[in-house]
């Protein structure tokens, strides 16, 4: 049942808390209470709290590249002039109307599709700088003139000033352009539905896809014996290990090329993805504390044996016009040349493959000084040449 812990699927949300903004507070003698600019970027945050609670005094508070999907407890920070939560899952603007000194304001690359959301902003009267670039809004047509329109105390927008001329302008058209700005809008909002729908119905789909896994593994081990499982334990777990290393990269390979869209549901679902890797990363490398002894290589009485524990595709060639045997090891292509290490001895050749043994006996001895190791440039694999001991 220890496996089991590795498929976590219920994730806590991560908020903010009193101690991420006492060590963020550090140029504040970690006191929070009169705290007047604090970031918090790049925290993995999926929920606003308490900021409005401890941080009354606030003008610049930095919230970008997180997984905020909504605006929200920050209404009564009165003192707030600059409030940066770019690159977020924020699909509306809201909750704002509370920071009575907001002056500017970063929404850049977040999902804001409801455009007509930047009216709550008609209540900031000294907001004077607005981002929204990236956003799916400014797809739409009349983006610009709609922002210009609605929002009269603006004098940038989108890093461009705004000019007189251009509001005038703006307010001329004003009633056709919001009502195509209503129709995008809808539109839009039907597309997302759909999104979320789909989104849903791919997590149940690895939830189901995980859980089956595991009630497979937990079958194949009730039905083994008690004397095999004795005897063959340890074979086993290296065998089990193996296998489970190709299904994960099977499994890595799969999510990472499915096409989705870019969504808040996708990018978050990617977080915990990798957040789920590095707790089955970190759970085995736990486990490998109290590891039973390395694969064997090589017997006590002295015999290499082949082994091919990273399960790679190979092929030893004769090369007998140049006297001399090649092996091609189909690493795979993106892999780093770093992380392979290879032992060439005269009666055989050993490949580590991020760690995992390739080993292999050659049918005759060979030259290891004059031996030599190369990537292929079209397929990426690992071609060792290993020029033959007797004379061709």
């Amino acid at each position: 049942m220890e496996d089991s812990a590795v498929f976590v699927w219920i994730f806590l949300n991560a908020t903010v808390t009193e101690d991420l903004i006492r060590r963020r507070a550090e140029h504040n003698d970690c006191e929070i209470f009169s705290l007047e600019e604090i970031s918090l970027h790049q925290q993995e945050i999926e929920k606003l709290e308490y900021l409005d609670k401890w941080c009354r005094d606030l003008k610049i508070l930095y919230l970008q590249n997180n997984l905020i999907p909504k605006i929200e407890n920050v209404g009564k920070l009165k003192k707030l002039e600059y409030l940066n939560v770019a690159l977020n899952n924020i699909e509306r603007i809201e909750n704002l109307e509370g920071c009575e000194e907001l002056k500017k304001l970063d929404l850049t690359a977040n999902f804001i599709g409801e455009l007509s959301s930047i009216e709550t902003l008609k209540y900031n009267i000294h907001l004077n700088e607005l981002f929204l670039v990236g956003n799916p809004c400014t797809e739409f047509e009349g983006y610009r003139q709609y922002v210009v329109a609605t929002l009269h105390q603006l004098k940038c927008l989108d890093s461009k000033e705004i000019e007189r001329s251009e509001r005038i302008q703006a307010l001329q058209n004003y009633p056709e352009v919001k009502q195509k700005i209503r129709e995008q809008e809808r539109a839009y909002l039907l597309k997302r539905a759909r999104e979320k729908e789909e989104a849903q119905r791919r997590l149940q789909e690895r939830k189901d896809k995980k859980e089956k896994q595991m009630k497979s593994k937990l079958g194949f081990d009730s039905s083994e014996s008690l004397k095999n499982k004795e005897n063959h334990q340890a074979e086993g777990d290296r065998e089990q290990e193996t296998w489970r290393t190709a299904e994960d990269d099977e499994e890595d390979r799969r999510f990472w090329e499915e096409p989705t869209p870019y969504t808040p549901e996708t990018r978050l679902e990617t977080h915990r993805y990798i957040e789920e890797k590095r707790r089955a990363k970190d759970n085995t490398r736990e486990s490998k504390k109290r590891e039973k002894p390395p694969r064997t290589l090589v017997t006590a009485e002295g015999k290499v044996l082949n082994v091919n524990v990273p399960k790679l595709h190979f092929s030893l060639k004769d090369d007998e016009e140049n006297n001399q045997i090649i092996l091609d090891l189909a690493v795979y292509r993106h892999l780093d040349t770093s992380l392979l290490d290879v032992d060439v001895q005269p009666t055989y050749i050993r490949v580590l493959v991020k760690g995992k043994p390739f080993q292999l006996v050659l049918p005759e001895e060979v030259k290891p000084d004059i031996s030599s190791a190369k990537r292929s440039q079209t397929t990426g694999h690992l071609v060792v040449s290993m020029p033959k001991e007797r004379a061709g």
